[in-house]
């Protein structure tokens, strides 16, 4: 007798061995789908009741090829590659991992961080290339005369004011789903303020319809000259050709992008060859710590749900909550 299937969908660079294992000790078939395309999540996932899905787009459509379907569980902290309201209506759960790697994600931002605003990307290029102090583009700014602004207040961006609060002058935050949740070091204001004030801004806010773009050709304008950008969050938070206009007119100094409209992107795409960049590909939540989470933690949800009714950390209750297997 088989037990109840559960597919991993797009893996990237991690290895499912641990999440495989708890699924199984836990009676459940596991099957590795190891694929972002509709068709080959379908072939794979046809009678399957759990779904872990790493940035696989999984929409109406396809959860519409999914009859047996009864969770999904994301292997990151965000959850837009799922279509969240086609869940719901379907009676699915989903949930997420909202602290896999908080500590990894939080420390990435703050070195790019500092990276850009001490100019280790400009000095570097200018030591490979032959030069010295004297080729540098600009003088490093000094941290502590700087205010770094954070868009969202959850667990990475609070554990980020924590670090960087010894090293800037300043920590404001505007985040209108927790006003009040924050380090008393963070002085909350409001959109407009934060981005008038901010030497550095980093970004740590879901990405839905409201906050898509939500740093485009106005937000840029109102930031102080010469300032800085940081986005560990998702790619789509904000506008790129607003972003490589700026850069272009000195507007910006310089932006740290750990996330991009596209993943990988394409070989003509100017993000990848702009002097003003500092990119990573999306490695900011990855350790040898977060890369065993990010596979158990999925699977230790799916068996909350078997074993209980409920998962350990829903981001969707379904229109109707359905029981156990």
């Amino acid at each position: 007798m088989t037990g109840p299937l559960a597919v991993f969908t797009d893996l990237d660079d991690l290895d499912p061995t641990p999440g495989v294992t708890k699924l199984t000790e836990a009676g459940f078939d596991v099957r590795i789908a190891d694929s972002a395309s509709p068709d080959a999540i379908a072939r794979a996932a046809s009678d399957a009741v759990a779904l872990l899905v790493g940035y696989a787009r999984i929409d109406a459509d396809l959860l519409d090829r999914l009859p047996n379907l009864r969770i999904l569980a994301t292997c990151s902290a965000g959850y837009d590659m799922v279509d969240a309201e086609a869940a719901r209506a379907r009676g699915l759960w989903v949930c997420n991992l909202p602290d896999a790697a908080t500590e990894e994600v939080a420390v990435h931002a703050l070195a790019a961080a500092l990276a850009l605003v001490r100019g280790f990307p400009q000095a570097d290029a200018a030591v490979r290339r032959g030069g010295w102090t004297a080729d540098l583009p600009r003088l490093p700014r000094r941290a502590d005369e700087l205010t770094l602004g954070l868009v969202g207040m959850g667990r990475i961006a609070t554990r980020l004011a924590e670090l960087a609060a010894p090293i800037f002058g300043r920590v404001a935050a505007y985040d209108p789903l927790s006003p009040e949740h924050g380090p008393a070091t963070v002085q909350r204001t409001d959109m407009d303020t934060l981005l008038a004030c901010s030497d550095v801004l980093s970004l740590h806010a879901p990405l839905n319809n409201a906050t898509r773009n939500l740093i485009g050709r106005a937000e840029l304008d109102r930031m102080p000259a010469g300032s800085f950008l940081v986005n560990v969050a998702r790619g789509g938070l904000i506008d790129h050709a607003a972003l490589l206009d700026s850069l272009d007119t000195g507007k910006l100094a310089g932006a740290a992008l750990d996330v991009l409209p596209t993943e990988p992107p394409d070989q003509d795409d100017p993000l990848r060859t702009h002097p003003g960049l500092l990119l990573s590909p999306h490695i900011a939540f990855l350790s040898d710590a977060s890369r065993r989470a990010y596979v158990e933690r999925p699977a230790e949800n799916v068996i909350a749900w078997h074993r209980t009714g409920r998962p350990l950390t829903p981001v969707v209750t379904p229109a109707t909550e359905g029981g156990t297997l």
